[in-house]
């Protein structure tokens, strides 16, 4: 049951999908909605050559607290034409320091929706998809920044191996499952007996719930585990992808590479991640 959803609101431009999507899955699910805006404090070297003078400290964190207000003014005013009600609140952190807080704000709301990460960027925005994923302890949605329309729940692809992050995310997909018109379960592996019979378990509790889903594992081949999750959600023309996040340790993923941060990197539709 999803009761209140919190949202990273986008400051840096006026087009925020985030906030859109955000808001249609609120309405979906007749939920609370609170927006968190980042004010950033300047991050001033310490030795540097000469001081810096305090009227530009003081210049560039106005600066970033319009932009900030400015990102509120436009979520009250989307949740209002959406009849919603909505609350919003700006945050003052360092840049370093807004994952950490973002990641506890959201530990008190059912759902986090973050944007996608940009890789050639590091902002407040796109570090908080994976702060609030270990920092929350809840599942969050991460829009891509391609994303034009709100949700829609056609056809949901979920990716299964076994583990205790996609039984997490299994879990806290339910209310979106529920809401389905189709919904398939893949593994994506050798394609070993193993993985059929963990698919057919998935299909028999799914069906407890009184949900129907189709169930296929999927050979990687040597093909690279995120573009056949993508390729294959093309195919279904998915609407959602649940996925659990960073099986493995984030420093693994991060240096190896992995298929959380494949995902993150390129996904094309929404991904509810658990971890």
């Amino acid at each position: 049951m999803i009761k209140d959803i919190v949202v990273n609101l986008a400051t840096g431009n006026s087009r925020d999908p985030t906030t859109a999507y955000a808001i249609s899955v609120a309405r979906m699910f007749d939920a609370q909605i609170a927006g968190i805006a980042m004010c950033h404090s300047p991050a001033i070297v310490a030795g540097g050559m000469e001081a810096v003078p305090a009227d530009v400290i003081e210049s560039l964190r106005e600066e970033s607290a319009r932009a900030a207000n400015g990102a509120i003014e436009r979520f009250k005013q989307a949740a209002a034409q959406a009849h919603l009600p909505a609350e919003a609140q700006m945050v003052e952190a360092s840049i370093g320091g807004t994952p950490r807080i973002f990641g506890h704000i959201a530990r008190t709301f059912d759902l986090a929706i973050v944007a996608q990460t940009q890789p050639e960027a590091v902002t407040s925005t796109d570090v908080a998809a994976e702060a609030a994923m270990f920092e929350s302890g809840r599942p969050i949605v991460v829009v891509p920044s391609i994303q034009k329309d709100g949700i829609k729940l056609g056809c949901i692809l979920v990716c299964w191996d076994g583990s205790r992050t996609a039984a997490r995310a299994l879990a806290d997909s339910m209310p979106f499952l529920e809401r389905a018109k189709s919904i398939e379960v893949i593994n994506v592996g050798n394609g070993r007996r193993e993985a059929e019979e963990s698919l057919a378990a998935v299909g028999r509790h799914l069906a407890r719930h009184g949900l129907n889903c189709s169930a296929k594992a999927l050979i990687a081949d040597g093909t690279d585990v995120t573009n056949v999750i993508l390729s294959h959600a093309a195919d279904l023309s998915a609407d959602l992808i649940v996925m659990g996040g960073y099986g493995h340790s984030r420093l693994r993923e991060f240096v190896l590479g992995g298929v959380t941060r494949g995902i993150l990197d390129t996904m094309t539709v929404p991904v509810l991640m658990s971890h």
